[in-house]
């Protein structure tokens, strides 16, 4: 009976909680409804104010301005039919010889993934840079993963100012994962991340002299990039993971713990049995125009009306670039049945890629913590699709805490846009210019990061060349702080979603049971493809195309209309304009209904959810209902990687001596300037003699190691120092290092504390050698007064 009561009692306060949280969504999608058209009717009423003062309602029009408008309202709307039309045309045509890449670049073929003898329908290929451009083979390569999430390939490079291009130019030899429409029969994620592995060595086997490849995963092609990493960890640079949804239950950023509504889709829709319903009717393959639809559906203004007026607005200027994106958003791919069930169940509704719940081929799991590269997150908090928590959380899923970070020698570095959308995260020329370029100048001083949680920062000043220039700079932060600030509801709106797993789980076995094997019998290729042909986003395409005999006057029309504009274009009058703006105003107020539909929808969609499924969960849980684990909890020096780096404080040699050293002289809570990190790379070549020649993975294990050391002991740190340098070699070599690098006007240049001018001092003390001269030593006094080694001390170390 009390359990009973226990479980009543907790419905009824989720049930408070959900009404609340409708209630409170609600009203903000009204009063955002009310603010737009408040602000709209401004606008408009600023156009319309007349001279003399009189009210803008009442003021009579010009006639002819009023005919001349509705000339142009004509002309316009023929010409938007017109590139609608176009827009068809184009998709018919690729429908007929094949869909083609939409890379801004000319490109080789390296390897057909078709041939392999796990065949997939994934090919790399090698950039050609434009005229003007040359490529250094001995640079580090790129290697650019697209997603394959519903469209083709290429929006990496998709034009001049794209990923692609940025590293082109900074003269990178750049490589492309790019993939077929059709899958090969039976291939599997499996199969596509051991094909992507051969990419990645055949990479290595082209340019041997240089630095391991930088790979670059956009959305669902970051997770692949991950699976990659992973699993063959000794192939693969840099990471660069941009939008890539990881943590795919995660999510609340708003006040309330629902947010981010695309999330929702997996358990309203019942789990993963709707994937592979829809992919046994198209005959085992799964068509990808279902994952536009997805996209389109979850911002209607837009899908519905944003983009259409801005063409028809701008009709005279925007058509080309309407039709270039929409070649690439009209171009719809194909999945082999197998291929999304794995991604359904083990990332959108099972989220077990972080767990270490996913095998490769070989029987080994995933482990994200086999990562040797430093890893770039890049999120931004208008992605309502890859919000920051779902690029982020897994940080905090798969590492215990800060000091795992650094004893594992992991670098992650995150950076998080303030608005763009999660297509402009791609393909946005200003993200292009500004962060895809900065990312493709801090790759190699990233590496010679002490291991850690970074921040990156890029400012905009406006240089006296009247140029936009970016100051880039890093600072460190403990997983825990970042965990916090990022879930503040202590994410317990992920836990509903263990219940939508179960039920997906059920659910999917009784399709296989009762339904599959009639759906098969029924389906075959010819089923298959008029399905295809006739979903709602290739008919609307195919419609409105010259296949279409009633369209036949449009095209010479539009044609017409063009030349007449060019000879007889005009400047708006007053009058027109004010027509111009009514137009404007009526447009948003069909957006801003559209906004309003939407958050409603979203609103009903998460209290819904939240309202089944949180019951259902609570009655799983019973009395164990807990919330989700923070990490970091307890006494770090309990943690087994800080006990065990203590354990170890008067263990090592030179290496660790001189890790520990830098650990001791840093600056810790300062921001770390691009120009500082240079100076750390350019130094670190200069002094590689006296550094310790291991591999860079290894090398900042070890520093995080040290660092812990310092962090918890950091008196028995310094005092045992001496005992990790027993060989006098050893220790003549650091203070030669030392004494080097207070000569270099590099360093001389920059300003240290007191504190680790003080800490360089007693260093000294423990580490006592007779001198060549007393001058010599009076001068070196000055010289730790004088210069900050220990600034530049800590970074300082090249890979062999």
């Amino acid at each position: 009976m009390t359990d009973v009561a226990n479980q009543v009692a907790r419905s009824q306060e989720i049930g408070g909680k959900v009404a609340r949280l409708l209630a409170k969504r609600s009203e903000v999608a009204q009063t955002q409804l009310s603010q737009r058209l408040t602000d709209a009717a401004k606008h408009l009423q600023d156009h319309c104010e007349p001279a003399a003062g009189s009210p803008a309602w009442t003021t009579a029009l010009d006639p002819w301005a009023g005919y001349r408008y509705a000339e142009d309202v004509v002309e316009r709307s023929i010409l938007f039919w017109d590139t609608l039309r176009q827009r068809g045309n184009a998709f018919v045509d690729q429908a007929r010889h094949g869909l083609q890449l939409v890379l801004h670049f000319d490109h080789e073929l390296v390897i057909d993934g078709r041939k392999l003898p796990r065949p997939v329908n994934y090919a790399l290929v090698r950039l050609l840079p434009p005229e003007g451009v040359v490529v250094d083979v001995s640079k580090r390569p790129y290697v650019i993963i697209d997603p394959r999430a519903g469209h083709g390939p290429g929006i990496g490079g998709f034009k001049d100012d794209s990923q692609a291009g940025v590293a082109l130019r900074a003269g990178h030899p750049v490589y492309f994962v790019i993939f077929f429409r059709d899958p090969e029969p039976g291939q599997t994620l499996l199969d596509v991340c051991a094909a992507e592995e051969q990419f990645i060595r055949k990479v290595c086997e082209l340019h041997p002299d240089s630095e391991k490849p930088a790979i670059v995963g956009n959305c669902q092609g970051g997770w692949a990039a991950m699976m990659v990493a992973s699993s063959d960890p000794d192939h693969t640079g840099p990471l660069v993971i941009i939008g890539a949804p990881m943590s795919y239950w995660s999510g609340a950023w708003s006040e309330g713990e629902g947010d981010n509504p695309m999330r929702y889709s997996g358990g309203m829709l019942g789990g993963t049995w709707l994937a592979s319903l829809t992919a046994d009717l198209g005959n085992g393959k799964f068509d990808g125009a279902w994952l536009v639809q997805n996209f389109e559906n979850l911002n209607p203004a837009n899908s519905l009306w944003d983009k259409y007026y801005h063409v028809f607005d701008n009709i005279d200027t925007e058509p080309p670039r309407f039709l270039d994106f929409e070649r690439w958003w009209g171009s719809y791919y194909l999945m082999n049945r197998e291929e999304i069930e794995w991604i359904t169940r083990n990332l959108f509704v099972g989220n077990k890629l972080w767990a270490g719940e996913v095998r490769g081929l070989d029987g080994a799991a995933f482990d994200l913590r086999r990562i040797k590269s430093p890893i770039i997150l890049f999120a931004s908090l208008g992605d309502n699709i890859t919000p920051p928590q779902q690029a982020f959380n897994w940080v905090a899923d798969i590492y215990g805490s800060t000091e795992e970070i650094k004893a594992r020698g992991q670098v992650i570095v995150g950076l998080v846009h303030q608005s763009i959308g999660h297509l402009g995260i791609f393909v946005s020329g200003k993200v292009a210019k500004k962060e895809h370029q900065q990312i493709t100048s801090v790759l190699e001083s990233i590496e010679d990061f002490p291991p850690g949680l970074y921040g990156m920062t890029i400012a905009e000043q406006q240089g006296e060349d009247g140029k936009t220039h970016y100051d880039v700079s890093f600072e460190e932060f403990r997983l825990e702080d970042v965990a916090g600030r990022l879930n503040r509801f202590e994410r317990i709106d992920e836990q509903p979603f263990e219940a939508v797993k179960r039920v997906s789980e059920m659910n999917q076995r009784a399709y296989e049971l009762f339904l599959q094997p009639w759906v098969r019998a029924m389906s075959n290729e010819t089923t298959a493809n008029l399905q295809r042909q006739f979903h709602p986003l290739r008919a609307q395409r195919w419609a409105f195309s010259d296949m279409n005999p009633w369209l036949a006057w449009l095209g010479p029309t539009a044609e017409a209309v063009r030349v007449k504009r060019r000879v007889e274009a005009h400047e708006e009058t007053r009058d027109e304009a004010r027509l111009k703006a009514f137009e404007h105003y009526g447009s948003e107020m069909v957006s801003a209904s559209l906004d309003f539909y939407r958050a409603m929808r979203d609103a009903m969609t998460e209290s819904a959810f939240f309202s089944f499924y949180g019951n259902l969960f609570s009655v799983e849980q019973g009395d164990e209902l807990q919330a989700p684990r923070a990490a970091g909890l307890g006494d770090p020096r309990d943690l087994p990687f800080v006990r065990d780096a203590l354990a170890s404080m008067r263990e090592g040699g030179y290496t660790e001596a001189l890790a520990r050293a830098g650990c001791l002289l840093a600056r810790h809570g300062e921001p770390l300037p691009l120009a500082l990190l240079a100076l750390r790379h350019e130094l670190a070549k200069d002094y590689a003699a006296y550094l310790p020649q291991l591999p860079e993975d290894q090398w900042r294990r070890v520093r995080g190691e040290q660092e812990i050391i310092v962090r918890y002991e950091p008196e028995q740190a310094l005092a045992t120092l001496p005992g990790l340098l027993a060989d006098r070699k050893d220790r003549e070599k650091l203070l030669e290092l030392v004494d080097k690098l207070l000569a270099d006007r590099r360093v001389q240049q920059m300003e240290p504390t007191a504190a680790q001018a003080s800490m360089l001092e007693k260093i000294r003390e423990l580490l006592p050698l007779e001198r060549a001269s007393a001058s010599r030593s009076a001068a070196t006094k000055r010289q730790v007064q004088d210069a900050p080694t220990a600034q530049v001390l800590p970074g300082l170390k090249e890979a062999s």
